[in-house]
């Protein structure tokens, strides 16, 4: 209390008076920030386009949303090539290069371009990319000439092999793309890998096994092991089971055994060459009855001898 009995007033600021000093900071905040645009004189009909531009984003937005747009843009192609024909600017010629696997129909409908397209409202990018989708396309070249010439060039995936794989065969090329399912009616000469990841290595090792006639000609399959290394499965059934490096060499040791021993013409069911320094092989059931029985028969008379001279 003062001298006169009256309460003093606190020191301190009311908590009515910090907000007022906090509002009226926060106003001449806001102030300078948003002057600079007040002050602004927009150009004269940006209101009309900002509209136009609220009112296509929706509609946009809206065709999307219903599966429209397709149709929309369909029927705008449609409208720009009757035009652009009818101006002089139609397709007059085709140029086709390429393209063994095709007939001309099917590489122009792939593309894209029919008898209405026209050379001035055609996407040349949109036609390239949509022959790459097959496949069998590894390149494609779309050039348009005005007036009206136009010119596809496709450069196409050659088949190397089919590859077996959980139960399916395909046809696939040298980088391992799968280019159709194989039905029997095609490419029954080509080589056959299986398992997971031939596919991938198939085009350096049966490379690798071309240059060697005795077992490109004798090979019914390679077999692709935990994708680390190769089986040879032979057309007469032999099993022929190849290190994870040093392959060539381990090949190279099994043409010498069959030029010098004829290894691969005998009774046996499995060539095993994982381990550098030895060559393992496994007989057949008949051929290890038959050594069985054979050595049976050298104990016998190797008993028999014994006693003969005991006696």
């Amino acid at each position: 209390m003062d001298d006169r009995g009256r309460l003093a007033q606190s020191l301190k600021p009311s908590y009515v008076q910090i907000a007022f000093g906090a509002a009226h900071r926060v106003q001449r905040l806001c102030r300078r920030v948003l002057s600079p645009i007040c002050e602004l004189d927009p150009p004269h009909g940006i209101g009309a386009v900002l509209a136009g531009g609220f009112l296509l984003a929706t509609s946009t937005y809206g065709l999307m949303r219903g599966g429209h747009l397709q149709d929309l843009t369909a029927q705008l192609q449609g409208a720009c090539d009757s035009v652009a024909n009818k101006v002089g600017f139609g397709i007059s010629s085709i140029s086709l290069a390429g393209g063994a696997q095709w007939g001309r129909d099917d590489l122009l409908t792939l593309a894209g371009v029919t008898r209405h397209s026209s050379l001035l409202c055609l996407d040349a990018a949109a036609a390239r990319d949509n022959l790459k989708t097959n496949p069998w396309i590894a390149e494609a070249t779309v050039l348009k000439l005005y007036p009206g010439r136009l010119q596809v060039e496709i450069k196409e995936r050659a088949a190397i092999a089919l590859w077996q794989s959980e139960g399916n065969v395909n046809v696939i090329a040298g980088d391992g793309t799968v280019l159709e399912p194989y039905t029997g009616l095609r490419f029954t000469e080509l080589p056959l890998v299986v398992g997971v990841g031939a596919q991938t290595k198939a085009r350096d090792f049966l490379a690798l096994i071309a240059t060697y006639p005795l077992l490109r000609d004798t090979v019914d399959a390679a077999v692709r092991v935990a994708d680390r290394r190769w089986n040879l499965r032979l057309k007469n059934g032999i099993d022929v089971r190849l290190p994870e490096n040093n392959v060539e060499t381990a090949l190279q040791t099994l043409v010498r055994l069959d030029r010098d021993k004829k290894l691969l013409s005998r009774d046996i069911m499995v060539v095993d060459l994982r381990l550098p320094d030895r060559v393992t092989v496994r007989l057949s059931d008949a051929a290890a009855q038959a050594r069985e029985d054979a050595l049976k028969e050298l104990q016998k008379k190797d008993k028999a001898r014994k006693k003969g001279t005991e006696t």
